[in-house]
C-alpha cells in the first residue's frame, strides 16, 4: 500500500475507534500499536514503551503538571471570587462595567491559572449569579464567562502552547510572549462588545420601565466608597504580584519554563495557605488530588499522541500527507484558510491538545513551506481552538457553564457565545493582516 493510502486508512480507522465511545488517550494508543502490528517491524513492539518515554522526556513538558498545580490551588481557593469582587467595584462607573470586570477578571485568572475550565469554575460561580441579579440577561452572562475562559490557552502559561512549542520546535518563551498581544486585544473586544451588549439591554429596560413602570435590576446604580476599593485590591494583590513575577523571571531570562511554573506552584501553595488558610491536610489533599488527576491525564493524552504521531512519520504518512499538500500548489492564504477550516472541523470533537500533537506532523510543513512563522502561527491556531472550547457539539466551556448555571437554556449559552466566537474569527483575520500585533512584542524583546 502507498502511503497515503496507508494513511488514508490510519485516519478512517482513528475515526472509528474515537466515535466508539473510548477515551482519546486509549483511542489514539490503540490505532498506533494496531498499525505497529501490521505495517511496521515485529521489533517495533518491543520499543512502544521506549519511544513513548523518549517522546516525552522533553523538560518543557515538565512545566505541565507544575502548571496545573499552580493552577488547581489558585482555582480551588476564592482568589476568582476576590478577583472579581475587586474589579467590580473599580470598573462600577463604566457602561456595562460588571460584563467588563468579568471579562478582565477572566483574563487575569487565566494568565495565573492555564485553564480554560478553572477559569470559568472560578470566575463564572462568582460572576454569573452577580450578573443575573443585576439584570444580564442569563445568555449574555454565560457569553460573557464562556468566552473570556478561553483566554486560558491563549495567555502564558498555556499548557496547550507549551505543547505546540514541543511539536512545532519553536521557542516557548517567543510563544507566551506572541499570545500576550492577541490576547489583551480579545480582552479588550470582549469588554467592547459587553458595553455594547450593555447598553442595548439598558435602554430597552429604560423604554420598558417608561412604558409599563416595571424596574429592570439593571437600571439600579451601584457605589462603592474608596476605602471598600482599596480593600478589595488588596486581596487580590498578592495574585497580581505572583503573576508578575512568574513573567518578570520566565521572560527575563532568570529562569526556565520548568524553574518557572515550580516557581509559581510553590509561590501559589504559600499564598493560599496565608490567606485563605489551606494549609491542613483536609484543604490540600483535593488540590493534589485534582493535580494528580489532570496531569494524569493530560500525561497519557500527550504519550498516546505522541505515538501516534511516531507512528504517522515511521510510515510516511505524515511526510506524504505534507507533500500531497504541496503539491497542490495552494496559494500561500488558501493554504492558511484551509488548514484553519481543518483545525475549526476537528474542534468540533477534539480537544486542542489532541489537535496539535495529531496534526502537527502534517500541518507545519507546508505552512514553513510557503513562508509563514511557526510562532505566528501558533497564536493563529491557538485563537481558533478557542472557538473550539465554545461552540457545539463539544464545547467544553459551554458545559462547564451549563454546570455553573443549570437554570440557563443551553440554547441560550449558545446564542450567547455566537458574537464571541465571531469576535475571534475577526481577531484571527485582523492578525492576518497586522501579524505585528503577535511578533512585535517577541521582536522587541528577544533583540
Amino acid at each position: 500500500m502507498s502511503p497515503l493510502a496507508i494513511g488514508a486508512l490510519y485516519g478512517v480507522s482513528t475515526l472509528v475507534v474515537m466515535f466508539s465511545g473510548i477515551p482519546i488517550a486509549f483511542a489514539l494508543g490503540i490505532v498506533a500499536v494496531v498499525f505497529m502490528y501490521f505495517f511496521m517491524p515485529g521489533s517495533a513492539l518491543d520499543t512502544v514503551a521506549q519511544n513513548v518515554y523518549e517522546e516525552m522526556g522533553n523538560i518543557v513538558i515538565l512545566s505541565i503538571p507544575l502548571f496545573i498545580l499552580k493552577g488547581a490551588a489558585i482555582g480551588r481557593t476564592d482568589a476568582g471570587r476576590d478577583l472579581y469582587l475587586a474589579l467590580h467595584a473599580w470598573f462600577q462607573r463604566v457602561p456595562g462595567g460588571l460584563g467588563v470586570a468579568n471579562t478582565v477578571a477572566c483574563g487575569l485568572f487565566a494568565a495565573m491559572s492555564g485553564s480554560s475550565p478553572a477559569t470559568c469554575s472560578a470566575i463564572g460561580s462568582a460572576g454569573i449569579p452577580e450578573m443575573r441579579k443585576r439584570g444580564y440577561p442569563g445568555g449574555f452572562a454565560a457569553g460573557i464567562i464562556a468566552a473570556g475562559g478561553t483566554l486560558g490557552i491563549l495567555l502564558p502559561p498555556s499548557i496547550t502552547m507549551i505543547l505546540y512549542a514541543v511539536a512545532a520546535e519553536v521557542s516557548l518563551g517567543k510563544l507566551f510572549l506572541a499570545g500576550i498581544g492577541p490576547g489583551l486585544l480579545l480582552i479588550t473586544l470582549f469588554a467592547a462588545y459587553s458595553v455594547w451588549r450593555y447598553r442595548q439591554e439598558h435602554q430597552a429596560a429604560t423604554i420598558a420601565a417608561e412604558r409599563t413602570g416595571a424596574h429592570s435590576a439593571i437600571l439600579v446604580k451601584e457605589s462603592y466608597t474608596q476605602a471598600e476599593k482599596i480593600k478589595l485590591l488588596l486581596r487580590v494583590l498578592p495574585f497580581v504580584t505572583l503573576l508578575t513575577g512568574v513573567m518578570v523571571a520566565l521572560y527575563g531570562g532568570y529562569a526556565t519554563p520548568s524553574e518557572t511554573a515550580g516557581l509559581g506552584a510553590i509561590l501559589a501553595l504559600v499564598i493560599i495557605a496565608a490567606m485563605y488558610r489551606v494549609y491542613t491536610w483536609s484543604r490540600v489533599y483535593p488540590i493534589l488530588a485534582v493535580t494528580l488527576q489532570e496531569s494524569t491525564m493530560l500525561m497519557f493524552i500527550i504519550g498516546m499522541s505522541l505515538l501516534y504521531s511516531y507512528v504517522m512519520s515511521y510510515l510516511h504518512i505524515s511526510q506524504s500527507a505534507a507533500a500531497w499538500v504541496i503539491g497542490m500548489q495552494l496559494s500561500k492564504w488558501v493554504l492558511l484558510a484551509t488548514i484553519l477550516v481543518f483545525v475549526i472541523v476537528l474542534g468540533f470533537f477534539l480537544p486542542p491538545v489532541s489537535i496539535i500533537l495529531m496534526t502537527a506532523p502534517i500541518i507545519l510543513p507546508p505552512l514553513k513551506a510557503a513562508g509563514f512563522d511557526l510562532i505566528w502561527f501558533g497564536v493563529v491556531m491557538t485563537i481558533v481552538m478557542e472557538t473550539g472550547l465554545i461552540h457545539p457539539p463539544v464545547g467544553l466551556n459551554i458545559f462547564v457553564i451549563k454546570n455553573i448555571a443549570p437554570d440557563i437554556p443551553l440554547s441560550d449559552i449558545i446564542w450567547g457565545v455566537m458574537p464571541f466566537v465571531a469576535i475571534m474569527i475577526a481577531t484571527v483575520i485582523l492578525l492576518c493582516f497586522v501579524p505585528g500585533i503577535a511578533m512585535l512584542l517577541p521582536a522587541i524583546l528577544s533583540s
